[in-house]
């Protein structure tokens, strides 16, 4: 398919009718599927969605077989090479490099990236989203192998490639005020240095004021303190205290895991949950991956105060966790968004598990299935971000679209849209994407970058990283017993 004149990156002028088989377009509040439809964009907003346009308008493109569908809203979204795809079968974590030993702490943490190769992987995994049919993303990255914290330069430059690539983001460099240490085998305990986080925040504040609505409005700021159990009572009573001021919202890992949920009990004589909510940091404004450990009094909390859950299914279902409920917690009336926080960042292959997993876990058929996931992947990431300009093709709406191939062999016979994109639980059938308009992702293809030689170069930089492995590992063993591969080698 050739999008006649319009560039890749570029926003074609006068308007753009767009046609499929199938389209989610939303009536009422809701999507409805129409099919042999057509949306006609101009500009940056959605100007038509029905039957065929009647009026004047500067090209027609017809992708046939395909489902024309709103972009994916990824409160989630992972900003770095994956380290936690060593953790899923190399275990326990403190044996294997996900928590700083006493010794490296001691020698003083480091970067084990380079300023270029941090701005490059943003960069590159920016355009991973983007084939995906991810069109909104709030971006996540693993501290581990920080000095601390994330740093005002690298996400100037992540700012600056998501203008380039045309893709919609709310950023902000994470910040802590402590991290788990390793005393000893499985003896984990806190450390906490106050005034650094404080530091990290004062420059995550900052870099909003500089950001915020750059790029016509692609960039948006997002508070990041890192994870509960590395957050002191007063970072985060300042950080929401920040966010009123600045008016953007706050994601803040919670409820996720027992090492958090004992840190935290430890510490705080409560579960994260009921801690945030003694302290006056729970709102309307906080994202809150994953949810995975909280407690019916948790969510509760969540219902009362707000809060939307960044729902996580592959992550999480890697580690033998899932959501308890999702069903559960649409019933009471917390608003879920969808997040890939892994490699890949594949949404459609979340939904697909999210399905799963929630059967799993005892949910009804009826109470959730393709159409709830979705849901969540589009509106439910909207109404986190208080945009109901998003998550929805709709007169008025932004032009943020996703392309889905139906025509691919894989995902033969479609029955409903819907279900066979859930089902066949693959986002590689994205064909194109548009971001406020512009033309960001055609079969595989994003402005001003080489897939294949970036892929080439992720390789290697992550290469580089593994390597490093033992610095950071208690005892300090090499790396081929830190990461054993699956089978022995051959001996010849």
């Amino acid at each position: 398919m050739h999008l006649q004149d319009i560039q890749l990156g570029k926003r074609a002028e006068g308007r753009t009718a767009l046609k499929s088989r199938w389209i989610v377009a939303c009536q009422d509040g809701q999507h409805r599927l129409l099919r042999d439809g057509e949306i006609v964009i101009e500009g940056g907003t959605v100007l038509y969605v029905g039957p065929g346009f009647e009026g004047e308008v500067a090209r027609r493109i017809d992708f046939g077989e395909a489902l024309i569908s709103p972009g994916f809203i990824d409160l989630d979204a992972l900003s770095d090479l994956d380290t936690t795809l060593l953790g899923v079968d190399n275990q326990p974590a403190w044996a294997k490099g996900r928590v700083w030993p006493r010794s490296y702490v001691t020698r003083g943490p480091y970067e084990m990236y380079s300023p270029e190769e941090l701005a490059f992987q943003k960069k590159f995994l920016f355009a991973q989203l983007l084939m995906n049919g991810i069109t909104t993303a709030l971006p996540v990255a693993s501290l581990f192998y920080r000095e601390w914290g994330e740093t005002r330069p690298e996400f100037d430059a992540a700012a600056q490639a998501a203008i380039d690539l045309g893709l919609r983001v709310y950023l902000g460099p994470a910040y802590r005020s402590g991290g788990m240490v390793c005393e000893g085998p499985d003896d984990l305990r806190p450390q906490f240095d106050e005034a650094r986080g404080l530091k990290g925040l004062a420059d995550a504040t900052g870099y909003i004021r500089r950001w915020n609505g750059e790029g016509g409005g692609l960039v948006r700021g997002l508070l990041a303190p890192d994870r509960v159990e590395t957050c002191t009572e007063a970072l985060l009573r300042q950080t929401m205290a920040a966010a009123e001021e600045l008016d953007v919202p706050v994601r803040l890992h919670c409820a996720q895991g027992l090492m958090e949920r004992d840190t935290v009990q430890a510490l705080h004589g409560a579960t994260a949950p009921q801690w945030l909510a003694r302290i006056g940091a729970l709102n309307a404004r906080l994202i809150a991956p994953h949810a995975t450990v909280a407690t019916p009094d948790d969510l509760a909390l969540y219902r009362d105060h707000g809060v939307s859950i960044a729902h996580c299914p592959v992550v999480a279902a890697r580690s033998g966790a899932a959501l308890q409920s999702f069903a559960s917690c649409r019933n009471m009336g917390i608003n879920i968004g969808m997040g890939t926080d892994t490699a890949p960042p594949d949404m459609v292959l979340n939904m697909a598990v999210g399905v799963m997993a929630a059967r799993l876990v005892g949910d009804r058929p009826e109470a959730v299935n393709s159409a709830a996931m979705f849901n969540a992947a589009t509106m439910g990431g909207a109404e986190a971000l208080g945009r109901s300009d998003l998550g929805r093709i709709a007169i008025g709406a932004r032009a943020d679209i996703a392309v889905f191939d139906l025509a691919d062999p894989m995902i033969v016979p479609t029955v409903d849209p819907i279900q066979s994109l859930v089902l066949g639980a693959t986002g590689r059938i994205t064909r194109t994407v548009f971001v406020d308009g512009r033309l960001s992702m055609h079969e595989g293809q994003v402005a001003g970058m080489n897939i294949p030689e970036a892929r080439a170069q992720a390789q290697k930089q992550f290469d580089g990283l593994v390597a490093r492995y033992p610095e950071r590992t208690f005892s300090h063993p090499p790396v081929e017993e830190i990461f054993p591969p699956s089978f022995p080698p051959l001996v010849p």
